[in-house]
């Protein structure tokens, strides 16, 4: 083994350290929060595509759904101070994706649908397609599903209003 592949492969145990302790700082945060909310909950930890992911489950689905709130935006909102907790935890800024209930998970795939649709009226018509607004995190499910199909597609617009172009090959 040369001298570069130990690197990238210390580098990627390093990594995979650093994102496991981010989700165990964010189940820590999150265990405490459903303490308070009084709701009961497992947290799932695991890492996907380069970032810690977190997921809490219940039997009861509903009592999750406080926490993913309309349209995801109280699981928006809870993310993001899970990532916060996690920063200051450990001074770096985190990328932890926060599922709730398996809300980003079927969002995920009906969004991944959307794309190829998107796709498939753009390969047969040529002309480009525009969706309608939607989060980062939806976007890049979009735009991912996009790619897979062999097409390019751009974000354009401000936030909030910010929507997924299809474009033709």
């Amino acid at each position: 083994m040369t001298e570069g592949t130990v690197t990238t492969a210390a580098e990627g145990s390093d990594t995979m350290t650093r994102l496991e302790q981010e989700g165990e700082i964010a189940a820590d945060y999150l265990e405490g929060l459903l303490d308070i909310a009084d709701l009961d909950g497992d947290i799932d930890m695991d890492v996907e595509a380069d970032r810690a992911a977190v997921s809490i489950i219940s039997e009861s689905a509903r009592d999750l759904q406080k926490l993913v709130g309309r349209d995801g935006e109280v699981l928006e909102a809870l993310q993001e101070l899970t990532r916060l907790a996690v920063h200051r935890e450990t001074g770096d800024r985190s990328r932890l994706m926060l599922d709730i209930g398996g809300f980003r998970a079927q969002k995920r795939e009906v969004l991944a649908e959307l794309g190829a649709k998107a796709a498939d009226e753009v390969k047969s018509s040529g002309e480009p397609v525009k969706l309608d607004p939607m989060t980062p995190f939806e976007r890049k499910v979009v735009h991912d599903a996009v790619a897979a199909a062999g097409l390019r597609s751009e974000s354009e617009g401000e936030e909030p209003q910010r929507f997924v172009v299809v474009l033709p090959a």
